[in-house]
């Protein structure tokens, strides 16, 4: 029985392979609903994975059908398949696109979900920083590393740069001694990158003192750390240099810390009083946490006694805000209970007292700027 004319011929090449495309997108818009509800369902019993869900979401709507779409093409008869090897080709390039797009979005989603469960807003976050700097670090990498492997995979894909796409993916300066050389910072700082997510000398927050500056690690790349300075400027520092540098954390095992103030006062400065005062402003602060409260006298010289108040905070922050007040209200104190004690100039003056001339008299002198 002849089929009408207005009916395609099923035996003929280009026929089946149009429809064995168009069988191959509905099945891969039927795949993508089931794998839809069921990845919603997961989403509802899993709230951690949910926002990896949805960024996967996106790729996966284009790997199914180019995935389809390639094996289509694979079963196509021969005539259709010597003249679409272009199409082909570009469909395998848009699969590797797809799938790297897929992988990047996931590692995203994970770093994100752990960001959002371990804040770090928190007085104890120690355990959140840590967890944010690994995920932070890693999942940079990572993505560094899964788009340089979909270029390479992509670049083996033409015969004519297939040496070069090798040479990608196994390392750079296998490509030659120029693009060895040009690379090695880039490769540097990821071995850092990887170095510090493992043994982590700095973390997401930490305090720092690098090249002399106070500040906090606001955010750490693939191959660069932005340090927050306290005047709100921000210090971009390679990766490499926290690893081959000394530098200052104060918030390596706790953000526990000690400050000091150091003052001068006169030999007859009376210490209990001064004790006294510090513990009356100490416990009248909350910035102090109860930890350490010591007065002593660390050094002199010929004209005045050195003394050092020492206390404890809970972070650096507080720390600096505490001796500040501690300072101010130590110096208001001594100016208005004992100025007699306040740092001065001791010397010999020559003079005649009650009638015997020459005698030397020890006296007190200001200093004098105050005269």
């Amino acid at each position: 029985m002849n089929s009408p004319d207005w009916m395609p011929d099923i035996t003929h090449p280009w026929t089946r392979f149009a429809l064995v495309l168009i069988i191959a997108l509905l099945v891969a818009g039927l795949i993508h609903r089931v794998v839809d509800v069921l990845l919603r369902r997961l989403a509802v019993r899993h709230p951690k994975g949910a926002s990896i869900i949805a960024k996967a979401n996106a790729p996966l709507e284009a790997i199914v059908p180019l995935f389809l779409m390639l094996l289509a093409f694979r079963a196509a008869p021969d005539e259709p398949a010597r003249l679409n090897n272009g199409l082909e080709h570009l469909l395998g390039l848009g699969l590797i696109g797809a799938i790297t797009w897929f992988l990047v979005r996931c590692i995203s989603a994970v770093e994100a979900t752990v960001s959002r469960f371990n804040p770090i807003d928190l007085e104890d976050n120690l355990r959140a920083r840590r967890l944010q700097t690994q995920a932070r670090v890693l999942s940079r990498t990572a993505m560094v590393l899964i788009v340089m492997l979909g270029i390479a995979v992509g670049l083996m894909t033409f015969p004519s740069v297939r040496q070069f796409g090798a040479s990608l993916l196994a390392s750079a300066g296998i490509a030659g001694i120029a693009l060895g050389l040009a690379a090695k910072p880039v490769l540097g700082n990821l071995i850092a990158g990887i170095q510090i997510a493992l043994t982590q000398p700095i973390r997401i927050d930490d305090v720092v003192i690098v090249e002399g500056e106070w500040g906090r690690v606001e955010e750490i790349t693939s191959t660069y750390v932005v340090v927050k300075i306290w005047d709100e400027r921000r210090m971009i520092v390679p990766l490499q240099y926290f690893i081959e540098t000394p530098f200052q954390n104060w918030t390596r095992t706790s953000s526990q810390i000690l400050g000091s103030v150091l003052l001068w006062f006169d030999y007859g400065m009376p210490l209990e009083p001064l004790r006294a005062e510090m513990e009356r402003i100490c416990k009248g602060a909350p910035e102090w946490d109860g930890r350490v409260l010591v007065m002593q006298v660390v050094d002199s010289n010929d004209r005045a006694m050195q003394i050092r108040a020492l206390m404890s905070s809970s972070n650096s922050g507080k720390s600096f805000d505490l001796r500040c007040k501690v300072r101010e209200g130590l110096i208001a104190f001594v100016r208005r209970e004992c100025p007699g004690y306040l740092p001065r100039l001791r010397g010999d003056l020559e003079s005649q007292v009650r009638g015997v001339e020459d005698a030397p008299v020890p006296f007190t002198a200001r200093r004098a700027a105050q005269h």
